[in-house]
């Protein structure tokens, strides 16, 4: 059963939109204590987690989206119809 400030700080970090910070705080945590760390460190790696994570998860879905490209490397268009050669 987690206490009152552990179900806080859940709630603050959801609502602030931090899943790895939410993830990742308590294991980081016993990581840090056991190497030493202080607690500029132990948030700055919790930050750069969180940094990583936004950043895979905005890439994964253009890389989705993305269609492939001909073997040469060019993407062919289809001609527009409207088009008119310049006289």
């Amino acid at each position: 059963m987690m206490n009152a400030p552990e179900l806080l700080l859940v709630h603050h970090l959801k609502t602030l939109r931090l899943p790895t910070f939410l993830r990742e705080y308590d294991k980081q945590a016993r990581i840090c204590a056991a190497e030493g760390v202080d607690h500029v460190r132990y948030l700055a790696r919790l930050s750069e987690l969180e940094l990583i994570d936004r950043e895979r998860r905005m890439v994964e879905p253009r890389i989705k989206a993305a269609k492939p490209m001909s073997p040469s490397g060019w993407v062919w268009l289809p001609a527009r119809k409207d088009c008119r050669s310049p006289s």
